[in-house]
C-alpha cells in the first residue's frame, strides 16, 4: 500500500524552478495541491506566497499561513537553495552568511512551523541536501556547511519524530537546472558534464511522499550514474 496523494496539499520550498518546480509538477500529475513558498512566482495556478527563507521569522509565518489556506499539509519538500561559489577570503560575511541561512536555517524554520499540520495527517517532510552535504569540496564552504547541517538536522529530526511524521533525506547530485547560471564561469559545469534531470529526482521525492503512515524511506541519494560529487 501506498499512500494516496489525490488532493492532498504539498508544500513545496523554492518550488518555481530547478527541482522545487519538477516536485510541483510531479504533486500536480499525481493528484495533490502544490503549494509553494519562493521568491518568484510558479508555474500558473499554483498558489504561492514570496517569501525570503534567509528569513526564518518570515518562512514560519509563510507556512503557517500557507498551511491554513491548504486545509492542512500531508507533505513539505524544502527544495530552496542557493550558493555562491568562491574561497573562504573572498566571500563577503553577508553572502556567506546568507548561504547558510537560506540553505539551512530556512529548512529548519519551515519544518518547525508545518509540524502541527504533519503530525496531524502523520505526513512526510523530504529534505533536500545535496552530495556536497556528505562530501566537502573547496571553494564551497558555506554550501558545504548548510549542506552537512542538512544533513545533520534531518537525521536529528527523523529519531525526535519517529512513529509521528515520516521523515526522509534526499542527497541529489547535480541537475540540470538554473542554480548554477549566475555563477562564475569557473564554476560552472563544463560543456561535457554529465547532470540529472530534475524530474528523475522528483520522482524519488515523490517515492518518499507516497509511502503510508508507519512506513519511512530515511535517506536517498540520486545522481547520474557518471556525475563525481559522490561519493
Amino acid at each position: 500500500m501506498t499512500r494516496d496523494l489525490s488532493n492532498q496539499a504539498v508544500l513545496v520550498t523554492g518550488g518555481s524552478s530547478g527541482l522545487g518546480a519538477a516536485v510541483v509538477a510531479a504533486v500536480a500529475e499525481a493528484g495533490g495541491r502544490p503549494y509553494v513558498l519562493d521568491q518568484r512566482a510558479p508555474a500558473d495556478g499554483v498558489p504561492w506566497l514570496e517569501c525570503d527563507l534567509a528569513d526564518g521569522r518570515a518562512a514560519e509565518a509563510a507556512t503557517r499561513q500557507l498551511a491554513e489556506q491548504a486545509g492542512g499539509l500531508a507533505g513539505v519538500v524544502t527544495a530552496a537553495g542557493m550558493d555562491v561559489p568562491g574561497r573562504l577570503a573572498d566571500v563577503d560575511g553577508a553572502t556567506w552568511e546568507r548561504i547558510v541561512a537560506i540553505n539551512l536555517l530556512g529548512t529548519a524554520a519551515v519544518v518547525r512551523a508545518a509540524l502541527p499540520e504533519l503530525e496531524r495527517a502523520h505526513g512526510t517532510v523530504v529534505t533536500v541536501a545535496s552530495t556536497l552535504g556528505v562530501k566537502a569540496v573547496s571553494d564551497a564552504t558555506a554550501y558545504c556547511a548548510a549542506k552537512f547541517g542538512v544533513v545533520g538536522f534531518t537525521r536529528a529530526l527523523a529519531a525526535e519524530l519517529a512513529g509521528r511524521v515520516g521523515v526522509t533525506l534526499l542527497v541529489p547530485g547535480g541537475m540540470r537546472t538554473a542554480f548554477f547560471d549566475q555563477r562564475d564561469e569557473k564554476y560552472k559545469p563544463g560543456p561535457d558534464a554529465i547532470l540529472n534531470d530534475p524530474a528523475d529526482t522528483a520522482a524519488a521525492v515523490m517515492f518518499a511522499l507516497a509511502q503510508p503512515p508507519g512506513c519511512a524511506v530515511r535517506e536517498l541519494v540520486v545522481c547520474a550514474e557518471q556525475e563525481s560529487s559522490y561519493p
